[in-house]
């Protein structure tokens, strides 16, 4: 059975993501770390899911059984776990998370010391050691070598100082109202301090977590909510969180959501423009608008596509020697500033180009029209190879006989097949999807 997917190891709590698997994954992570410890401390954190107790108590157990001892921090968002592991000198965190995904769900994501997610290489290391009982019995220990655990609650403070450095010290979000939606999730306690201490007018929703209502119709992923309240009380600009607060989606001052991708370009030029942007370009992923490749390079900039993940994003900035990407999802990487997609680094450089800017949300957020563009996920039975279904070659040739681009992939996490189309033509591309979606469902759902 394959543990990790695109983010870290993750499915149904209980079930898929037992106490004891969480455990076993832990006591391995333990064992490969300890070849490279600095410090003999790992970090753990987690959002506001129910299920967190169980996994966290199990992760402790197992950390210490191969004796580490164990940072523990509570509910925190998954950028604060990469740079409080660097922060705090620990040889490794921890963030028990499932992102956008229902209460039902949880995860473990691993961070190494320098706060960076693990390479695909590290994971399949840590993933047979857990299958590898001989050598979980070997790495436990006895006696004073087993490790301890202690919990912290003051790390806010920390992380809060790190977000208001990204922030330009001339500048002050005074006079500025803004809806902040945290999803109940791992962001609703720092999201609005530090935007209240650089002095805006907040308006939270839903900061109310309770263990079961984590992303439920609300945040990134539901912003319904967010877009009635920033009409309401007339806020310049509406933010809303995912449930580990990695992710930002943002509503502009007619209650209108930006796409992902005009504020991947928004930002981009912005920070050419400010002297910021390094590498000549941008990162973003094979899901961007081709709007958003032909802006960049009519400002002479690129624009680097990378496999859909912000940890491939990340991989293809380091080798490019860009600090800014992201995805078109909301996971935007300000890599002078966090290790990680941050959704609370982004809003903050969001907002300081709307205060330099003198516009409206409206505009300065949508620096080009994007061409037209089609997402559909279709639940699947089956996650059948692409290259061994009978008759997608021809289907693929047609759309691209129609001058579309196409993007066909299952989720890293889901039992759902994603299908991207996009092209100049509005109506033909309706067609075309219709066509794919009917395909695709009779093949892999008979």
């Amino acid at each position: 059975m394959k543990l990790f997917g695109t983010d870290g190891v993750r499915g149904e709590a209980g079930s898929f993501l037992t106490a004891e698997l969480a455990m076993r994954v832990a006591m391995a992570a333990g064992i490969y770390f300890s070849a490279h410890a600095r410090t003999k401390k790992i970090l753990v954190g987690k959002d506001t899911r129910r299920s967190g107790y169980m996994i966290e108590n199990a992760i402790v157990t197992g950390l210490t059984a191969v004796g580490y001892d164990v940072v523990q921090i509570g509910p925190m968002p998954t950028p604060a776990i990469a740079f409080l592991t660097e922060n705090m000198r620990c040889d490794a965190g921890i963030m028990i998370s499932a992102s956008h995904n229902p209460y039902e769900d949880n995860g473990i994501k691993f961070f190494d010391a320098h706060g960076n997610k693990l390479s695909e290489e590290i994971e399949a290391q840590i993933e047979a050691i857990v299958h590898d009982k001989a050598r979980l019995d070997e790495g436990q220990v006895t006696g004073k070598n087993i490790g301890s655990a202690k919990r912290i609650d003051d790390v806010i403070g920390r992380y809060i100082v790190q977000l208001k450095n990204s922030f330009c010290r001339d500048l002050t979000l005074q006079g500025l109202r803004i809806v902040l939606d945290t999803a109940n999730g791992a962001g609703y306690k720092v999201g609005p301090t530090v935007l209240e201490e650089l002095g805006a007018e907040v308006i939270v929703l839903h900061d109310k977590p309770n263990g079961f209502n984590i992303n439920e119709g609300c945040g990134a992923l539901h912003t319904k909510d967010l877009r009635e309240a920033v009409k309401q009380y007339r806020a310049d600009i509406g933010l809303a969180l995912d449930g580990d607060a990695d992710r930002l989606i943002v509503v502009d001052e007619n209650g209108d959501e930006v796409d992902g991708d005009q504020i991947l370009g928004a930002l981009g030029l912005f920070l050419h423009r400010s002297g910021q942007l390094s590498g000549g370009g941008i990162v973003a992923t094979v899901m961007s608008n081709q709007a958003l490749e032909d802006t960049m390079n009519e400002n002479g900039l690129k624009l680097f596509r990378s496999n859909v993940g912000d940890k491939y994003v990340l991989e293809l900035m380091r080798e490019k020697g860009i600090n800014f990407g992201g995805e078109q999802s909301g996971h935007i990487v300000m890599h002078d500033y966090a290790k990680t997609g941050d959704g609370l680094v982004s809003a903050l450089q969001i907002l300081a180009l709307l205060l330099t800017s003198g516009q409206k949300a409206s505009k300065v957020l949508r620096p080009f029209k994007l061409y037209p563009q089609k997402l559909v996920n279709i639940k699947v039975k089956t996650k059948k190879p692409l290259d061994q279904i009978e008759g997608l070659s021809s289907e693929l040739e047609a759309v691209e006989g129609a001058h579309m681009r196409h993007l066909i992939r299952y989720s890293g996490t889901e039992n759902k097949l994603r299908i991207l189309l996009e092209g100049k033509d509005a109506k033909v591309m309706e067609k075309a999807m219709e066509r794919m979606v009917s395909f695709f469902e009779k093949v892999l759902n008979a």
